[in-house]
Formats: C-alpha cells, sequence, structure tokens
C-alpha cells in the first residue's frame, strides 16, 4: 500500500477531503522522523513502536577484491508491532 492510496482509504472512512489527510500524514510522518533523529522512540498504543536500533561497529569482506574493511557504529530506525498488531496479521 502506498502513501496515496493510505490517504485515499483515510479519506474515504471519514469523508474529509483528500488534501487535508495528506497533510495530516505528511505531518505524521515528519514527527516520527523527527522524533528518531533526536533519539526518541515513538509509542502507538495498539500498534507498534518506532525505535532505534544501535548497529556495533563490523568487520566486513569484499570478496572480489579479497579486501577486508570495518563499517562503523551507526543507529537504524525499526519498527516493532504491538501483540495486538501481530495476533491480527497471523
Amino acid at each position: 500500500m502506498t502513501k496515496a492510496e493510505i490517504v485515499n482509504e483515510v479519506a474515504k472512512s471519514t469523508g474529509i477531503e483528500k488534501a487535508t489527510v495528506q497533510i495530516v500524514v505528511e505531518s505524521f510522518m515528519e514527527c516520527v522522523k523527527g522524533s528518531l533523529a533526536k533519539g526518541n522512540p515513538v509509542y502507538l498504543r495498539g500498534f507498534g513502536s518506532f525505535i532505534i536500533k544501535h548497529r556495533a561497529e563490523k568487520a566486513a569482506r569484499n570478496i572480489t577484491k579479497n579486501t577486508t574493511m570495518t563499517i562503523p557504529a551507526h543507529n537504524i530506525p525499526a519498527f516493532k508491532p504491538a501483540k495486538v498488531f501481530m495476533s491480527e496479521v497471523k
């Protein structure tokens, strides 16, 4: 499902015009990105959590050149679904 399809579905189910729904969806995504950029997780009860996972430094190999390089430690965004969400999907 794309962002446009989400906007269409929400507009249909709520009766709010698409332009307004699109602004709300965009604002929600900006809020989540901004919070994660600051290092703060976002918890949505019954849906899931947007969290930051820390990846440790590790050694990687380039097989074609037969060399070893180190990948520095870094953070990545992740989504952890709620138990209610998982039970509905299963």
